[in-house]
């Protein structure tokens, strides 16, 4: 009988669920440019959370079905968790049935990426442009109109609804 992507991640979720957080891996990547936001280590550890810290520095990855932001569904941005540059507009998210916040586009000039060859194949790393956190990756499997799913993990980024007026532009505020 065969399974689907979410069964398959569920399952592997499931089995691995006493593992410690797992890296990208140690394979040859492709250098990273000079980022302009910097942080002392000690710095990215105290105001991250661990395991934010273990993906965005370390480019770890969160078990699948566990970020909050898989159902958020508010008008907004999702920005860098580190360094608060916007990266998605809550416009292009989808649920990919990944178990992972997932987009089809990233704003402009808000990531960078770079070859990963960590798992025994090629991915395309996703990087935050501003501090250089690891975001997650992408592949080539998303919705229209750009046919790509940006697969993040949840704890490197941080949600902000987008604010609705209560008054029309010109209008006096009801009193």
């Amino acid at each position: 009988m065969p399974i689907d992507r979410r069964q398959f991640l569920a399952a592997a979720a499931a089995t691995t669920a006493a593992l410690p957080l797992f890296a990208c891996g140690n394979a040859p990547a492709a250098p990273l440019p000079d980022f302009p936001f910097k942080r002392t280590d000690a710095e990215w550890k105290k105001q991250l959370s661990p395991a934010a810290y273990n993906v965005l520095r370390n480019g770890g990855t969160e078990y699948p079905f566990t970020s909050p932001l898989n159902k958020e569904h508010r008008k907004g941005v999702f920005a860098c968790a580190g360094c608060a540059l916007p990266l998605f507009a809550s416009t292009t998210k989808f649920d990919s049935g990944t178990g992972w916040p997932s987009f089809y586009a990233p704003l402009a000039n808000a990531v960078v990426t770079r070859s990963d060859r960590s798992l025994g194949m090629e991915r395309t790393e996703m990087r935050c442009r501003r501090c250089g956190g690891h975001l997650g990756h992408v592949f080539d499997d998303g919705p229209k109109p750009t046919g790509k799913r940006y697969c993040m993990n949840g704890v490197a980024l941080r949600f902000t609804p987008r604010v609705i007026s209560s008054t029309r532009p010109g209008s006096a505020p009801a009193g």
